[in-house]
């Protein structure tokens, strides 16, 4: 799927890609998946099977029956209920049915849309100066791997790699103004940006919100296709059926529906009114039931999904636990529980900031904790070494000023 969309939509690599969470891929990889297989079943009922069939009159020859068959699927059908027994005359307004056409293309129009989120996180990643696909990658490589050597290698691979960019975008300036950016960045990320720490964790809240208002806003756009209360429409199948009524007789699929059209003979134009058959429906109405809800499920969890990406990444307390957690399970805090706060806390903060912990969360939730925490570790003992070159410097400074 992944490879498919990806020569589509000309981004990314045609491999699956694993740089998100699991609600990201039920959103771009499973349910655009499920949107093309409906496609592919609704396209090979309406070019191999018989999408509609009308009744015509006695007189009718094949070719007449052919053309009217042809003429109903290609116009807009309209629908009476059968209670009725007048039909509306040629300029009484009639709930047209105008969509059963267009079914195959819609799904394909929506599973693109689930899929566009994603596009937009891949591109925009890339421009941040790391390839977090491929440390990703290194990690689930890692996690199969029993050899020390190749361990000790592959981690030290992802922690160069990631040492490099969050030294490429440390913010070396001093000042009142500066320390007030990168408080207000670090506590509610009012400023965002590379040299904050904080660029793909905005980037990826923003991708959040996209895929909400992507799984919310289809069940109002489907209104404006099925011209129905489509967003409603789950919930009064689930009523009828708790009143154990005909949750099947509903004016948004129709099974028969009538069809006007005109035919000119010998200068004059005559008007025939045709009962149609429209077995399409019974896949347009499974399909959209399902449909909905699933959009319900996916939107609830993206919504849970973006409130839990909310406070991990506000919190403060809630990162440093996360990290010294897994220092913790590979022994590097030893000493003062105080000094341990304090020194995590300064590693948290200052060296991997944001994005750093949003890089180990994304490897942890692709592949387990143990990498995480060997990784954490290796960059741990990184910094601090910087650190403690950094506190000979300013020692050796200091005495040459004296």
């Amino acid at each position: 799927m992944d490879r498919l969309l990806g020569v589509l939509g000309q981004v990314g690599d045609s491999k699956v890609r694993s740089d998100d969470d699991y609600v990201d891929k039920l959103n771009h990889r499973y349910t655009t998946f499920i949107l093309v297989i409906f496609a592919i079943v609704v396209s090979t009922k309406q070019y191999v099977g018989e999408p509609i069939q009308c009744w015509c009159p006695a007189q009718f020859t094949d070719n007449h029956e052919d053309f009217t068959n042809k003429i109903c699927w290609v116009s807009n059908t309209y629908y009476v209920p059968i209670s009725q027994k007048v039909i509306p005359d040629e300029g009484e307004s009639k709930a047209r049915i105008g969509y059963y056409q267009w079914v195959p293309m819609i799904l394909l129009f929506e599973s693109l849309l689930f899929y566009m989120p994603c596009m937009a996180w891949r591109l925009l990643n890339n421009k941040a100066g790391i390839d977090l696909n491929n440390i990703v990658e290194a990690a689930m490589t890692l996690q199969h791997t029993a050899y020390t050597d190749q361990r000790e290698k592959t981690i030290r691979f992802m922690a160069k790699h990631l040492d490099r960019y969050l030294g490429s975008t440390r913010e070396y300036r001093k000042g009142c103004l500066v320390n007030c950016k990168h408080f207000l960045s670090r506590t509610c990320c009012l400023i965002c940006g590379r040299r904050y720490g904080n660029y793909l964790v905005v980037l990826y809240l923003l991708v959040k919100l996209l895929y909400c208002a992507n799984a919310i806003g289809q069940l109002f756009l489907l209104n404006a296709f099925l011209g129905t209360d489509y967003h409603l429409y789950g919930y009064e199948v689930v009523r009828k059926l708790a009143r154990e009524e005909d949750w099947t007789a509903s004016e948004r699929f129709p099974r028969v529906t009538l069809c006007d059209f005109y035919i000119r003979t010998l200068g004059n134009i005559q008007r025939h009114t045709v009962q149609c058959v429209l077995p399409i429906n019974l896949f347009n109405e499974k399909i959209y039931i399902f449909i909905w809800f699933w959009f319900v499920f996916v939107a609830l969890t993206n919504l849970a999904n973006l409130c839990a990406w909310l406070l991990r990444i506000t919190l403060s307390l809630d990162q440093v636990r996360y990290v010294k957690h897994h220092l913790r399970a590979m022994d590097k805090l030893k000493g003062d529980k105080k000094d341990e706060k304090r020194l995590t806390r300064k590693y948290v903060n200052d060296y991997l900031r944001k994005d750093g912990v949003l890089v180990l969360r994304l490897i942890g939730i692709n592949t387990n904790e143990l990498v995480v925490a060997e990784l954490a570790s290796e960059m741990f003992g990184m910094y601090l070494t910087t650190r403690s070159l950094l506190d000979r410097n300013r020692y050796r400074s200091s005495d040459e000023t004296i």
